[in-house]
């Protein structure tokens, strides 16, 4: 895999080519959502495990996808799901959206935003009331491939894999975006084993929200900034280094915050990170197996329960999920098995608002993969047939 390039993140959806099955219908950009979205927006990296009394009736399922690519999507996907059973039921596109490979929603639940991941990068946010697309906004970089909202609400975050740049746009009262105030390049350290340049790949903020952190695949470290609450602008505060060529991926934090946990896309690994909130330092710990034996396997992206107890890999290749027990108050991960995702390239996992649901995306099958959590064990238990989406990269239940 050339992480040199990063078209590199495309052509395993272009190989997909008419798998994903058929195409949901466009829909009215004006049209109103089947369901009002939740106020409450779910976690990045957690679900609120134990909250388990479920809403009744669906709940809305937004799809990322490639539109760019043969076989790929027309725009961004519109379903629901049922939360008893999580059954998906397809209900159209919202269009107008180019290559929306990620998506997040604002803390208040009316709005979504996605990366426009091309060469010129862009991110959009869309008003989910009446599903109006509110506009877009140059990252400044190329090929943006993920984004989170601020806990404050007011500042979108962003990270261009191709360009291996950060950036950070306001959001007003409306949920629309301003002009970006802040664009980092991550020059240094020089590149990892194999790499072309920096590749950054996740903008996230630690859960105490003194500092956001950006991980760089391309440089094999993790940087951490402060962001200026009022001017939206960033001072490097720490950076973190993982051994050459691991490849960092995506960072989720454990619930007390005082641990992160690290998926390494290119040695197939992950770590145990300690966190320091006062200096935003992380500490990346020894890298530990992903369960998925000597067979090539990029792992994608992690969760952590609600509640601490166990955490979820996605990984590529294997094609599996891999659950870990968390112990040690978040300072130690225990594998405990695999299972199979039921597709093909599990490119993004996530929770249920209540946790009781896991949705994996699977880019190169077209599909998005349904799994019961149990609350005890952790077991995961598939729940039911796969849904047909075009080139599935993100699926984001509310």
């Amino acid at each position: 895999m050339n992480t040199g390039d990063w078209s590199r993140r495309r052509f395993v959806g272009a190989a997909a080519g008419t798998a994903a099955g058929v195409a949901l219908p466009a829909c009215a950009a004006d049209a109103p959502p089947e369901e009002s979205p939740s106020s409450r927006a779910p976690g990045a990296g957690t679900s609120p495990q134990g909250e388990r009394g479920r809403p009744a009736g669906p709940r809305p399922l937004y799809l990322g996808t490639y539109t760019s690519v043969d076989g790929g999507g027309e725009g961004i996907g519109l379903a629901t799901y049922d939360p008893a059973t999580g059954r998906i039921t397809g209900t159209g596109t919202l269009t107008g959206v180019a290559d929306p490979s990620y998506l997040a929603v604002h803390p208040d639940g009316r709005t979504l935003y996605a990366v426009n991941e091309r060469e010129e990068g862009a991110v959009t946010a869309v008003r989910l009331s009446d599903r109006k697309v509110l506009g877009s906004r140059s990252t400044g970089g190329s090929s943006p491939c993920h984004l989170s909202v601020h806990p404050d609400g007011r500042h979108l975050l962003s990270a261009d894999y191709g360009s291996g740049t950060v950036a950070v746009h306001p959001i007003d009262a409306s949920g629309a975006l301003g002009e970006r105030t802040a664009l980092v390049t991550h020059s240094s350290p020089p590149p990892g084993p194999g790499q072309q340049g920096p590749h950054a790949h996740q903008f996230v903020t630690s859960p105490d929200g003194g500092h956001v952190l950006a991980v760089d695949l391309g440089t094999d470290t993790v940087y951490s900034y402060r962001l200026d609450p009022q001017a939206g602008t960033l001072t490097e505060a720490a950076r973190a280094s993982a051994r050459p060529g691991a490849g960092p991926r995506h960072l989720t934090f454990h619930p007390g915050g005082a641990y992160a946990y690290l998926a390494n896309e290119l040695d197939n690994t992950v770590t145990v990170c300690a966190y320091e909130p006062d200096s935003g330092r992380l500490r990346i710990g020894e890298p530990q197996p992903t369960g998925t034996g000597a067979g090539t396997s990029y792992p994608a992206q992690l969760l952590v329960t609600g509640d601490g107890r166990y955490a979820y890999l996605a990984n590529r290749g294997h094609n599996s999920l891999t659950r870990y027990a968390v112990e040690a108050d978040g300072a130690r991960l225990r594998l405990l098995d695999t299972v199979p995702v039921g597709g093909d390239f599990p490119r993004h996992i996530a929770f249920s608002p209540d946790g009781a649901l896991l949705f994996a995306a699977n880019q190169r099958s077209g599909t998005v993969s349904v799994f019961r959590v149990d609350g005890d064990s952790g077991e995961l238990r598939s729940a039911g047939e796969s849904f047909a989406s075009p080139v599935a990269v993100c699926a984001l239940p509310l």
